[in-house]
């Protein structure tokens, strides 16, 4: 199932505060992902599901790698990648790989809360941007982010388009997934979602 949305943009506080202007909701800190050189705002979307706005944490030195997500390059905020939920990584990976996709190896990655808090989870890493595959998360035995009491944004749907949607399609056939992606000239990723006073928008 999807497990998150990621809204990632070169500067985290714009990124919240177009999110806020679009939705009227201004997603929760969530905290600082130490080394990776980045930090997290979160909203929940329903049904188990989030978005993390995503981007440079000022607290943190430049790292010595490439922010994830194609971060490093952005130069305006977008909806840039989907993860999707298991709670056996390593047997999903192996099944990915056996129907035609791999995912990756899975990593080890942690957060610090802003009330000080250590998160650890697992997960593959994310896509080249553009790609629109998703990566595969597992929370183990780690609260889910939306038990956290953040502030609400209604997910309605998520649609995509891509140059070639088969690409796409590879990864989610692999993995059991049912996801339309539509031909077009540019890759996007576009959520719908519902405001607290009633309308329908989109993020992308």
């Amino acid at each position: 199932m999807l497990d998150h949305l990621v809204y990632a943009g070169p500067d985290l506080a714009a990124a919240v505060a177009r999110v806020a202007d679009l939705t009227g909701v201004t997603p929760a800190p969530g905290g600082s992902h130490v080394g990776l050189g980045t930090a997290n705002h979160l909203a929940d979307l329903g049904a188990g599901m989030y978005l993390e706005v995503i981007g440079p944490d000022p607290a943190q030195p430049d790292p010595d790698v490439p922010r994830p997500f194609g971060i490093d390059d952005l130069t305006e905020p977008a909806l840039v990648a989907w993860a999707v939920r298991t709670t056996d990584l390593d047997a999903t990976i192996a099944r990915a790989r056996a129907h035609g996709f791999d995912p990756g190896d899975a990593r080890e990655m942690s957060r610090a809360t802003a009330d000080g808090e250590t998160l650890r989870w697992r997960l593959t890493p994310p896509s080249a941007p553009g790609t629109l595959r998703p990566f595969l998360i597992d929370w183990g035995s780690t609260p889910h982010p939306t038990t956290r009491a953040l502030p609400s944004l209604p997910l309605l749907m998520v649609t995509a388009t891509h140059p070639d949607p088969a690409s796409v399609h590879t990864a989610t056939d692999a993995l059991g997934l049912e996801f339309l992606v539509r031909r077009t000239e540019k890759p996007t990723l576009t959520a719908a979602l519902r405001t607290p006073d009633g309308r329908q928008v989109a993020l992308s």
